[in-house]
């Protein structure tokens, strides 16, 4: 173990700050600072807070990741980072405090792809990644079927949203039923005590000349919110429990249906989730139901894995040092809309990294 790659990954994409370290596919800490409790009286993520909340956060951050870890920053061999997509005040944070770190050490970057580094987190859980991988994306921000024949350098965008995100319907159909924010985790909890057949809610292009892999849930969010306008107009009592079943139930549908047919179009014979939504007990459950029946293995990482996290970004950053992919330049840039085939971003064409150990010979970092 002590041969394979010792990487520190920075991802700071929306809100939450995190650093992970991993050496190959062994995770070795996971440190996360979430600024979400600051963005909850506003219904969502706010830019701003969330730019100056990762600047407060990153060296204690860094600083107990690396604790945790029972390693020196010295002996890190690449610092990886979130070079995009994500708000782009908060890409920023992150990608400057991996270059002030790469260049004070002396180590190669790595600007890595953040729908990349979810697929990649899976190793820390499962091992090495089958390629081709089909990996579902679903959070607040994205909802991707992506095949990736390698994860360093080449994943495919086999569909996506039209509008909203899965995440994105989660928090505005809490927001509807004040039931506050993040809106995941409560409608998962409340859709356990109701019933998800109750409500008939549409299921987004899901009709036989409709885009076989892409996503709508813009249709369904209005559905669901003028059928509670309607019975408190009538001065009815909103089943909560049923509404957050059923919605959920929509979704999970889609997604998981989508998917599985993905998986049986490309031959691939197993299913990666990943994302926040992942951690979705009913995602999980009709995902391994509908898998199973297709004779499809499922893989899905822990749910503290599957929100954002430093360590996925680490473990893409590991990917790209084992696979001798060219590291990125100091002068790296955020991408607030970096495309998912542009698994990391590379600097120009070097055989070694010199630019970077003539720094190490007087190591900055102390």
């Amino acid at each position: 173990m002590a041969d394979e790659p010792l990487v520190l990954g920075i991802e700071t994409s929306c809100d939450e700050t995190g650093v992970g370290i991993v050496r190959g596919t062994t995770l070795l800490a996971d440190a996360v600072a979430s600024s979400v409790d600051e963005h909850a009286r506003f219904g969502g993520v706010v830019p701003e807070i969330a730019s100056r909340a990762h600047l407060e956060a990153m060296v204690p951050t860094v600083e107990r990741a690396l604790k945790e870890a029972g390693v020196s920053a010295r002996d890190l061999d690449g610092i990886a980072v979130t070079a995009g997509p994500g708000l782009a005040g908060a890409l920023l944070v992150g990608v400057s405090a991996a270059k002030s770190y790469a260049y004070a050490l002396g180590k190669p970057l790595y600007g890595v792809n953040h729908l990349a580094s979810h697929i990649c987190v899976d190793q820390l859980e499962h091992g090495p990644l089958p390629e081709p991988t089909m990996a579902l994306l679903v959070s607040g921000g994205h909802s991707s079927l992506l095949l990736a024949p390698d994860i360093t350098a080449d994943v495919r965008p086999m569909g996506a949203t039209i509008d909203d995100a899965a995440g994105e319907a989660f928090d505005k159909i809490a927001r509807v039923l004040d039931l506050g924010f993040p809106g995941g985790p409560v409608i998962d909890r409340l859709a356990k005590e109701g019933d998800p057949a109750a409500i008939a809610f549409p299921r987004g292009l899901s009709g036989a000349k409709d885009p076989a892999y892409d996503f709508s849930f813009s249709g369904l969010k209005t559905a669901v919110a003028r059928w509670i306008e309607a019975k408190r107009a009538a001065g009815e009592e909103v089943p909560v429990r049923d509404v957050a079943a059923s919605f959920q139930e929509a979704v999970v549908d889609v997604l998981t249906r989508k998917a599985v047919r993905a998986c049986k179009d490309q031959g691939v014979d197993h299913l990666m989730i990943g994302g926040g939504v992942a951690a979705n007990s009913r995602l999980r459950a009709l995902a391994e139901e509908r898998c199973e029946r297709a004779g499809i293995r499922l893989r899905v990482p822990r749910p503290k894995l599957c929100t954002d996290n430093g360590a996925m970004v680490a473990a893409l950053g590991a990917e790209m040092v084992a696979r001798n992919r060219p590291a990125s330049d100091l002068d790296l840039s955020a991408d607030s809309s970096l495309p998912v085939t542009e698994t990391h971003v590379p600097g120009k064409q070097r055989h070694d990294h010199d630019h970077v150990h003539e720094v190490s010979k007087d190591n900055l970092y102390s």
